[in-house]
């Protein structure tokens, strides 16, 4: 259900309001700016911006729909030939109302609506503020549990190099007992590998 108009009608009858908003209407596109009453400013803007929009699109059934609404050929052409184009970059807001004051006699508030003919200044985009990478800062309990790590390491290396001395040595033994007494040069030899074993293990 269309939303009803806030206040008293302008006029005696609804006709009579539509008559009186087209001649207001096709008076604003001939002219570009118009003074009247604040009341009748505020009415007659929804419709002239209705009516631009239609102008815009420029094609038969717009014509036709701007034809019904106001009287007047040479509002119409106005309105296609001179309105629309100045607008067609604006995506809307296409009157201004700037209230004048009082008029004498009845005190009625007067206000003038115009086209607004400025061109269009696009905003610049925002542009978002760079991400700031942190640096990952490592603690002392990091580095504590890094660290045994890296000396258990160490330290096995020589108690695998003991391991294999033991096992050269019990070798060893058993074939000096398998050799007899002439084995004292073989158990010579023996000796200075395990020592050099023990060096590099060192």
């Amino acid at each position: 259900m269309p939303k009803p108009t806030k206040g008293p009608r302008i006029g005696g009858s609804p006709s009579h309001q539509r008559i009186i908003l087209a001649n207001l209407a096709a008076q604003l596109f001939e002219h570009g700016a118009i003074v009247t009453t604040e009341t009748r400013a505020k009415r007659v803007q929804p419709l002239a911006e209705h009516l631009i929009t239609k102008a815009k699109r420029g094609d038969v059934a717009a014509h036709r729909l701007v034809a019904k609404a106001i009287p007047g050929l040479a509002a119409r052409r106005a309105l296609f030939t001179v309105v629309a184009p100045a607008v067609k970059d604006r995506a809307g807001g296409y009157t201004r109302i700037t209230k004048l004051g009082v008029r004498k006699g009845d005190g009625a508030p007067i206000a003038q609506i115009e086209i607004v003919t400025e061109a269009v200044t696009p905003k610049a985009p925002a542009k978002k503020p760079a991400k700031v990478e942190t640096p990952v800062v490592e603690t002392v309990e990091d580095v504590a549990e890094e660290a045994p790590v890296e000396v258990a390491e160490e330290v096995q290396a020589p108690e695998a190099a003991d391991a294999v001395v033991d096992e050269v040595g019990s070798a060893a033994d058993e074939a000096m007992a398998a050799a007899g007494d002439g084995a004292e040069a073989v158990a010579s030899d023996v000796a200075d590998v395990l020592e050099d074993v023990a060096d590099a293990a060192q």
